[in-house]
């Protein structure tokens, strides 16, 4: 799920989607109002699922898409090399995720986990 915010609301550790992939904002940069033209921003972000750094100039006032990011637990079903079984301990849905770094290790059936969830992809974010 997205919403649609101005340029001028997004702050440093915010979010923000650029290139279709929902992003981390590191830093905002805004110049002033030109002789011919309006006041533009740089977004600097770094993506949540793959931490590639994107960069994006937009003229204040531009709309521009939000992601609606989701803090949820779930606890570990199963371990299946590269990725975990899960089950979301609020609607008991199971799904599969990637396992990322940080918890490589630390992650075995019963271990309660925290992720995070944004354009219909998760992400783990680490053991409770």
């Amino acid at each position: 799920m997205k919403r649609v915010a101005e340029v001028t609301e997004l702050k440093e550790g915010g979010f923000v989607i650029i290139d279709g992939e929902p992003s981390r904002i590191v830093s905002i940069q805004t110049s002033k109002t030109g002789k011919h033209g309006s006041a533009k921003s740089r977004v600097e972000a770094i993506g949540i699922f793959d931490n590639q750094k994107r960069s994006i100039v937009k003229p204040v006032d531009t709309k521009i898409d939000v992601p609606i990011i989701e803090k949820k637990s779930a606890q570990v079903v199963a371990l299946m090399g590269e990725k975990v079984q899960l089950m979301d301990l609020g609607t008991y849905a199971i799904f599969e995720a990637p396992i990322v770094d940080e918890v490589k290790g630390k992650l075995a059936a019963g271990v309660e986990v925290e992720y995070l969830e944004a354009l219909g992809r998760r992400k783990i974010l680490r053991t409770k």
